[in-house]
């Protein structure tokens, strides 16, 4: 795992704003929070200075920062903190974040980062020659049961080996990512066994027999129509 810090100033934007349809975007999204609590937006609206941006940039956090009343350090806690968080700028058709958390790397995910060294850069968050693949390690991305995988855009992908990954990897290349199917790349369904399911095949035959308790008694009405006020134990 790499450290996460801000891409060199040399490729830094001198200044970022936010389209009027994504301020407006923000805005709502800061008015979903209790007065004094807009902060608590400053994950969403970073994500959307990333949707529009393509990475998170220094001007982005300043932006974001200024935004919300935020000390800039504090966004950039955030920012740094969260591998979704791009950093600098990456490929056009596909940055590839490859999970290196031990379920993954028992299943292979060294195989899955030669590919990237290879067909990519020997080096995390470098741009191939044509500036549109690039990929970084990240930490577990919570589908160690079909280990090992990656995560493209906002899709994983699963049960990946280094031939399966590499012809994946060449069609995001290509431009027909979305050919691809998001998920296991092998025949099972999420987290199924592969080749389908082998137990609890029958269906279940038992009846449901919980009846829920009744409601309790009314209290009796006093000679006034009203119930009498319960009196307390001594």
């Amino acid at each position: 795992m790499s450290v996460r810090r801000l891409a060199d100033e040399a490729i830094q934007p001198k200044g970022f704003a936010f389209t009027a349809e994504n301020l407006a975007w923000a805005k709502k999204k800061m008015a979903e929070y209790p007065a004094g609590r807009q902060q608590s937006a400053v994950i969403p609206i970073l994500w959307k200075a990333q949707e529009q941006e393509g990475w998170v940039s220094r001007a982005v956090i300043e932006t974001v920062a200024e935004l919300l009343g935020m000390a800039y350090i504090r966004v950039l806690e955030v920012a740094t903190f969260y591998t979704q968080f791009l950093l600098k700028p990456v490929g056009s058709r596909a940055h590839v974040q490859v999970c290196g958390t031990t379920p993954c790397m028992l299943r292979g995910a060294e195989d899955i980062r030669a590919v990237c060294e290879r067909k990519i850069s020997t080096e995390p968050f470098e741009l191939n020659k044509d500036g549109t693949l690039s990929w970084e390690e990240v930490e577990c991305l919570g589908a160690c049961v079909n280990a090992p995988m990656v995560m493209i855009g906002n899709d994983t992908y699963e049960d990946l080996t280094a031939e399966s990954f590499e012809a994946l990897l060449d069609k995001f290349a290509a431009g027909k990512g979305k050919d691809v199917t998001p998920g296991p790349q092998v025949e099972r369904h999420f987290g199924a066994p592969e080749g389908g399911q082998v137990v609890l095949l029958d269906k279940p035959t038992a009846k449901r027999t919980y009846t829920p308790f009744p409601p309790p008694a009314e209290a009796p009405a006093a000679p006034g129509g009203k119930p009498d006020a319960q009196k307390p134990s001594k």
